[in-house]
């Protein structure tokens, strides 16, 4: 010890070793010395190998090095992710398998691990056939959904597997069942819903609602569509976050959903008063003739009521019989139920092949005359007692005897099944129908510049060609619902159609709508 440094507090030569972490300490003082005892690892990629880092002790001379700490962190994330999205402990087993497999053994850590860890949970409850969305794991790693699809991606590619396709059947069924919108509902009523909403969900399927659409806003459509239809009070806001859906989509969804099933709607007698507006007091009725029509077996593509099962008489009559709420006042049931209660003889009896001894023409004059015979009454009494205002009630039917669920369409049916069944309208996908649209209202603008032009340039001729039909351009500005004045806006669509022809661009290629490519090749190909 006399012949040990000084000590920089004291100058005593009294330093010596602490016995627990070996630094050099003074013995007078208790001052901790500089430490001088640095080993470097010198040496090339063949040179010697460095040390583990040591990061502390726990208990009572346990030392944990630096890949012992990490795994413990890991394991521990991996734990509490896994828990936080409801895994029981042998799907969290399995997200540690794949995270051991992935990075062999070596975990990580950092935003890129929490993200994988996602993205393995995603993985695993995919694989399984099981419900999750995608959207409600981004929200707890912290990440959009881009970035946790690109990891995903990364892991199936990696690990060879195969996903399942999403199945839009059993994400309805678990969130009508766990959705707290549906918390207060009886079983007896969630049952109802579900067959109810995989039959709409099926048809959404078959009318290619689905196709190229996140799904989740699609049942969150679905849910809050059944809901109405039996009376169970919710928002379509609530459903909407409660899926962690955009709510836009969800009300965009919701609107074609109605919009199908007015098209659907149109095969009935009464079709043409359904409109988006009133469908729900139509709903009922809609959706037992859907049922029907998917119990028939005839596959005749065309709108009849023939071979659509026994139960449309029922669907008729009991339309406008006394004990539902579709009725009007009893004088007005005892006058017009005349046209409907017929013998056993000329009721609409099935023949041997399923087909009604009655035409659609016939059920919609019968209709008509019930409806002009109603107004005409309604008219008279209103004039002549003036005692109180009579009001048709178009409230949903109080009974649920219109619901049967015999059909196969309100079971899990593969995609080929689904399209087979017939359930009263083929719809084709949305996208085609805009496109058609677009595609429309390209050639009324082609046909409009060419009338501007050949004006410009013949201001004297100008009379001498056909006027543009201002009328078939309504469809350009379709979909709003106030026009003050009928006149056509020129806007940058029209000065590009302008330029195309006035370069000689065939018509066939401008109507297809690739401006930026055509402009290329004919206006700008110095």
């Amino acid at each position: 010890m006399e012949n040990s440094r000084s000590c920089k507090n004291c100058q005593k030569r009294t330093i010596g070793s602490d016995d627990t972490t070996g630094n050099p300490v003074c013995l007078s003082c208790g001052f901790i010395q500089d430490f001088d005892n640095y080993d470097p690892q010198i040496g090339g990629i063949s040179g010697p190998s460095g040390t583990q880092v040591r990061t502390g002790t726990a208990g009572a001379g346990t030392i944990y090095n630096y890949h012992e700490t990490k795994t413990y962190n890991a394991q521990k994330e991996i734990e509490e992710i896994t828990f936080q999205l409801g895994f029981s402990s042998s799907k969290s087993s399995e997200v540690k398998d794949m995270v051991v497999k992935v990075t062999n053994g070596e975990y990580g850590q950092g935003r890129w691990f929490t993200v994988f860890i996602g993205a393995c949970a995603y993985v695993v409850m995919r694989n399984d056939g099981k419900p999750l969305a995608i959207v409600t794991v981004a929200n707890l790693v912290g990440c959009d959904i881009y970035e946790l699809g690109r990891m995903v991606y990364r892991v199936v590619d990696f690990l060879d597997l195969k996903l399942p396709e999403f199945d839009i059947v059993d994400s309805f069924e678990h969130y009508i069942r766990n959705a707290p919108s549906f918390s207060e509902v009886s079983e007896d009523m969630i049952g109802r819903m579900l067959k109810q909403g995989v039959f709409l969900v099926q048809c959404l399927v078959k009318w290619y609602v689905t196709t190229g659409r996140r799904p989740l806003p699609v049942v969150a459509a679905v849910l809050v569509f059944v809901a109405k239809l039996n009376q169970v009070d919710v928002v379509i806001e609530d459903v909407a976050n409660e899926l962690q859906v955009a709510v836009v989509t969800c009300r965009l969804r919701y609107k074609e959903l109605l919009e199908r099933l007015v098209k659907v709607a149109r095969g009935l007698p009464w079709g043409e008063d359904v409109t988006v507006k009133n469908i729900m007091k139509h709903a009922t009725f809609v959706v037992q003739y859907m049922e029907l029509k998917s119990m028939s077996k005839n596959r005749d593509k065309k709108k009849n009521f023939e071979d659509v099962g026994f139960d449309l008489d029922y669907l008729i009559d009991d339309c406008l019989s006394n004990g539902n709420d579709y009725a009007l006042d009893d004088a007005d049931t005892i006058k017009d139920s005349q046209y409907f209660q017929m013998d056993r003889s000329t009721r609409l009896v099935i023949e041997s092949s399923n087909r009604f001894q009655i035409s659609q023409e016939c059920l919609a004059m019968i209709y008509s005359k019930m409806k002009n015979e109603m107004c005409v009454q309604e008219s008279t009494d209103n004039r002549d007692n003036n005692i109180r205002k009579r009001k048709r009630r178009y409230d949903m039917l109080s009974y649920t005897d219109w619901w049967k669920g015999e059909s196969e369409m309100s079971k899990k049916l593969l995609v080929k099944q689904i399209v087979d069944r017939d359930v009263g309208l083929s719809a084709m996908p949305p996208s085609f129908d805009s496109g058609c649209l677009a595609y429309e209202r390209r050639k009324e603008k082609i046909k409009a510049a060419k009338f501007r032009i050949h004006k410009t340039m013949y201001p004297s001729d100008a009379g001498s060609i056909d006027t543009v039909d201002l009328g078939s351009l309504e469809h350009v500005n379709a979909g709003k619902k106030r026009r003050r004045k009928m006149k056509v806006n020129i806007d940058w669509e029209d000065f590009i159609i302008e330029a195309l022809l006035l370069h000689q661009v065939e018509e066939v290629e401008i109507e297809k709508g690739y401006y930026k490519t055509l402009l290329d090749l004919h206006v700008f190909n110095y």
